[in-house]
């Protein structure tokens, strides 16, 4: 089934869980996509895990796109969500606008994500207006991780749980049909998650969100510089890879690789009079 805007909304009311992954390629997609996760993200995450950039931060629109076709040939029923990079939304709503419009048609996503509360409604409203659906993002913003000091838990005070709230309701009154939240204590995502309407996804935010998103890569071992507390490795594939690898290694230098099943054929007497 065709994951849309609506079938999300649909979800959150029946409480049926929200799946999301990140994604970045097209084969990867077409393994998420037939597997029934709900929605892909290719995020600014792929500074790090995909291009080996220090930080988010260094995320361009030119590389969001180049990502976002690839993932979007790829989704047949996932919702195709991208992330706006940084300084793409942040400097005028018109630059919000058009930076979204990108990802839409050149990308050929289905929504965009940016990161913030009350301070970027302006913006959410701008793009919904234009008929791009937002996902919000609220909580440990990557990109203000300067701001933050490092990339710290949210809401934790009386006063920071407060404002979480408020920016969470605000993104909704803004328009965002959807918000992640991240690195929120389990008991405030789950009061925000009944506070607003929208579904809510969860990323170190507890088990109460309307669903759960995580950085495929960081799933299955496959990035290894950090692995953040709220990440469960469901398999080692980034091991079984490694393994892989030093087995194509022995074969081809022992000349096992490639066998006559791997060779094509050809008649002996050709080769002979080539002799």
């Amino acid at each position: 089934m065709k994951n849309t805007v609506t079938s999300l909304q649909r979800q959150k009311n029946e409480g049926d869980k929200i799946t999301m992954l990140t994604c970045y390629d097209y084969s990867m997609a077409k393994l998420m996509d037939e597997a029934g996760i709900n929605m892909l993200l290719i995020g600014d995450s792929l500074g790090q895990v995909v291009l080996g950039y220090e930080d988010t931060l260094s995320v361009t629109m030119e590389d969001m796109i180049h990502h976002t076709r690839a993932v979007s040939r790829g989704a047949s029923n996932a919702f195709v969500l991208a992330d706006l990079p940084f300084m793409s939304y942040q400097t005028s709503i018109y630059d919000a606008v058009s930076n979204a419009g990108r990802l839409l048609k050149e990308g050929r996503a289905h929504g965009v994500k940016l990161e913030g509360g009350v301070k970027v409604c302006p913006q959410i409203k701008a793009i919904v207006d234009a008929s791009i659906p937002v996902c919000a993002h609220i909580g440990l913003t990557p990109q203000s991780v300067n701001a933050f000091g490092g990339f710290k838990i949210q809401g934790k005070t009386e006063e920071a749980a407060k404002q979480l709230i408020e920016d969470a309701k605000a993104v909704e009154a803004a328009g965002a049909f959807i918000v992640v939240l991240e690195g929120v204590p389990a008991k405030l995502a789950e009061l925000v998650s009944k506070e607003i309407s929208i579904p809510t996804i969860g990323i170190g935010a507890g088990a109460s969100c309307d669903g759960q998103v995580l950085v495929y890569q960081d799933m299955l071992t496959i990035f290894s510089d950090f692995t953040p507390k709220f990440v469960k490795q469901f398999a080692d594939v980034g091991g079984m890879m490694q393994q892989a690898f030093q087995d194509y290694i022995t074969e081809v230098k022992e000349g096992k690789f490639p066998a006559e099943e791997h060779s094509y054929s050809i008649s002996d007497d050709i080769i002979d009079r080539l002799y």
